[in-house]
């Protein structure tokens, strides 16, 4: 038997289908991934988030409005929150008196308009107390001053953000007119205040937290560190800018946070000294400043009945 290396003529078609057979293994080989190699793929693919990706169409689907990233906030975060830290205790039931916060040392925070704001110059209203700013009051039956005795007011003030704005305060009723023209002086003198509105009875139980700058008058409570009426029990007193102006006793101040502003040298606006406008406007009146007082000194006082 003998032939050539290229075989006998009737072995050609075997060749041809090992050719064929060979030829179509690599191809399917060359096309089919190992299940391992596979699975390595998918996972660092990117996963449609909706349905199946459209022939010649990114398989990175467009984010639904379910996933899309919120816009940023453009409102502005306050300075401040008042209110919103309380103080440590001392034993004498006052708040723990700290450093001023940096964001207070020169404290211009903007007023929050209860009421809407005048609109034009110097405005003042006097009223008998509604029965929804009485029941949001401190008064209760028991306090030395009926609510017949009691008078609503609203009066223009100039905040610390630059405008003009509403504020409320309520007054004994006979003390209405020298109280609404007392605050057309600040007004007219552009003398800014933060905030003028009524305070709550709950306010009168919250736990210190030694930041609060609300010009107010009428307080159904007992003098600091007494057992007898406040003079704004009666509708008698005001106090303006409390912060800027605190009150002094010894190591105590009120409201906690504001020892900076008991360094009277450092003038910022909202403060009162002797023989300013502030003063002056109250004087015309007949009414004493409790920053003239030795001890305590009650630089945010002034009262009809020098107490």
């Amino acid at each position: 038997m003998g032939g050539s290396s290229c075989g006998h003529a009737g072995d050609v078609p075997h060749r041809i289908r090992v050719v064929l057979a060979l030829t179509l293994v690599l191809i399917v080989g060359a096309c089919v991934t190992p299940p391992e190699q596979d699975a390595a793929r998918r996972s660092t693919e990117p996963v449609p988030t909706t349905g199946s990706p459209t022939p010649g169409t990114s398989t990175s689907a467009a984010p639904t409005e379910s996933s899309a990233a919120p816009p940023p906030s453009t409102a502005a975060k306050p300075a401040w929150i008042v209110g919103a830290t309380p103080l440590p205790l001392r034993p004498d039931g006052f708040g723990k008196v700290l450093p001023t916060p940096a964001v207070l040392e020169n404290r211009s925070l903007p007023t929050a308009d209860r009421l809407p704001p005048p609109s034009k110059g110097y405005t003042a209203t006097v009223s008998t107390i509604p029965d929804d700013v009485l029941r949001r009051s401190t008064w209760r039956p028991d306090c030395p001053v009926s609510r017949n005795d009691l008078r609503y007011l609203t009066m223009s003030f100039w905040g610390f953000d630059g405008r003009a704005h509403t504020g409320e305060m309520i007054v004994n009723a006979s003390v209405t007119q020298n109280v609404t023209k007392v605050f057309e002086t600040l007004f007219a003198n552009r003398f800014p205040l933060e905030e003028m509105r009524v305070t709550a009875l709950a306010e009168l139980d919250l736990h210190p937290t030694g930041d609060g700058n609300n010009t107010s008058a009428f307080v159904c409570r007992h003098a600091v560190s007494s057992t007898s009426w406040s003079a704004h029990a009666y509708g008698l007193a005001v106090d303006i800018n409390p912060f800027c102006n605190p009150y002094i006793r010894g190591d105590l101040v009120l409201p906690e946070l504001a020892s900076s502003y008991v360094d009277r040298k450092n003038v910022r606006p909202g403060m009162i000294f002797a023989g300013d406008a502030v003063v002056r406007a109250f004087a015309s009146i007949g009414w004493t400043w409790g920053g003239t007082w030795r001890s305590p000194v009650d630089i945010q006082h002034f009262s009809a009945t020098g107490r």
